[in-house]
């Protein structure tokens, strides 16, 4: 297998750099000469550094992907929309946004009987795809904030022009957070028999919340039994892996730690486990798909309704030629009208086209999101989980495995998407958005909406 991979690397004629001869250039990475020039010293800084994730552990996770991918297990992506320079090391931001990813995963482990992969957007999600490059603001127009890796949110020339040393700055940020998680998934934090230290504060104080109270309780009393009759696994049940994800945007970080493993030879990007391309970058002849093609990790692909299908059949070939089970996840995020029409096509053109096929997941939240009259970019939890609700009836109704969820949340209370919990009162207005508005980028689930989805999707799995 190493001489098949190395003999079929070279004749495509891939590098980690390769990306860079892919003309014309990727609007998503808006470099000029002079700034690609500036930047070559973080990117030789940034080779000399140790490795974010490992061969290894990338390995294992195409491993579990595979089998969710056959209805053996379920894919749980959760994390901001964009993290920033400073929340870098704030040790009780990142234990709480773990806890509730702990929290959505203990729910639908136990409602459904199935091993969830934890997965979050996490130690690497410091770039955003933008539509348009430009801002203006009171008559004054700049550049477009593009990510803590590219520029900071403030309002001047200064602050949203390219800075390479971000770069940098978003590695140590990464390695920080990585670790951080790391000792939570191993040092006893997410000890399965420590679930009631998992809670929130709201737990007590609305609907989901007692709901999962209620759930905990339940669990804790099944592993007092299995513990008093000798079947407690207590080793397995006191560690869980620790998976980072994040979108493959600014393609000179991702070259800069991208790394070849002793072993087999393979190539794997180690700025995370899993990279995934966007509605902007899945592009066939585009610069982030020739990164992504020669790279060992499990790769996602968002699909909206604009997708051709023949395209993306072609681009699962191109990014999986061997048809690896577990390499392909494909994330469809077109809200639920539209789901209705494309999916089942989609489904069946993978069905045909692979032996197989990709690990098929929904991220209801991004094919959901308007602007209110105020301004502000919201979603709807209702709408939220009609795309759920559709996307689980067409697989099961098609004999097909709806195997993740993906999901931009965050534990702080926000209210940045509207509607919630009916029945407590607790729930975010239409015109409330605005009260809570703390992203940097799109608005996040807070902890409560976040639980809602999680136990709706828990009933239909």
């Amino acid at each position: 297998m190493k001489l098949l991979r190395s003999v079929f690397v070279a004749w495509v004629g891939w590098s980690p750099s390769s990306w860079r001869s892919v003309k014309p250039p990727s609007p998503q990475i808006p470099l000029r000469e002079e700034e690609f020039v500036a930047m070559e010293g973080s990117v030789a800084e940034l080779r000399t550094r140790p490795p974010l994730v490992f061969a290894g552990e990338c390995d294992r996770l195409r491993g579990r992907i595979a089998e969710a991918a056959v209805g053996k297990g379920f894919l749980l992506t959760a994390g901001n929309c964009a993290e920033a320079l400073g929340d870098g090391g704030d040790v009780n931001r990142i234990r709480d946004d773990y806890r509730l990813l702990l929290q959505l995963a203990l729910i639908l482990t136990y409602e459904t009987g199935l091993p969830v992969i934890k997965m979050g957007r996490v130690a690497g999600q410091y770039a955003k795809p933008r539509s348009n490059p430009m801002e203006e603001r009171g008559g004054t127009v700049l550049p477009v904030y593009r990510g803590d890796i590219y520029n900071s949110l403030e309002f001047d020339a200064a602050n949203r022009s390219f800075d390479p040393k971000r770069m940098l700055s978003v590695y140590d940020r990464s390695v920080q957070t990585a670790n951080i998680v790391r000792a939570f998934a191993s040092g006893g934090f997410a000890d399965i028999h420590r679930l009631h230290a998992w809670n929130l504060e709201f737990v007590d104080r609305t609907r989901a919340g007692s709901s999962y109270r209620e759930l905990s309780s339940r669990v804790d009393e099944t592993l007092r039994f299995m513990r008093a009759i000798g079947a407690d696994d207590g080793y397995r049940s006191r560690f869980t892996d620790a998976y980072f994800s994040h979108e493959s945007l600014f393609l000179p970080y991702e070259e800069a730690l991208c790394r070849t493993d002793s072993i087999t030879g393979d190539y794997y990007a180690c700025s995370g486990h899993f990279l995934w391309l966007g509605e902007r970058t899945r592009d066939l002849k585009g610069p982030h798909v020739e990164f992504l093609r020669g790279i060992s990790n499990p790769i996602g692909i968002k699909v909206s309704e604009k997708v051709d299908v023949d395209e993306l059949v072609e681009l699962v070939e191109k990014l999986n030629p061997l048809d690896i089970p577990g390499k392909i996840t494909l994330i469809t995020r077109m809200g639920a009208k539209k789901l209705k029409k494309k999916l089942p096509e989609l489904i069946t053109a993978m069905d045909e086209a692979f032996i197989h096929p990709p690990l098929w997941c929904c991220d209801p939240v991004h094919g959901n999101t308007i602007t209110s009259p105020f301004g502000y970019k919201t979603r709807s939890v209702d709408a939220i989980m009609d795309e759920v609700r559709v996307f689980f009836d067409i697989h099961r109704d098609m004999g097909s495995h709806p195997g993740g969820l993906h999901l931009e949340l965050t534990s702080d209370d926000v209210t940045e998407c509207y509607g919630g919990d009916w029945e407590s009162g607790k729930l975010v207005e239409f015109e409330d958005v605005s009260q809570r508005y703390k992203t940097k980028c799109d608005p996040r689930l807070n902890a409560e909406q976040a639980l809602q989805i999680a136990f709706g999707v828990a009933d239909y799995i």
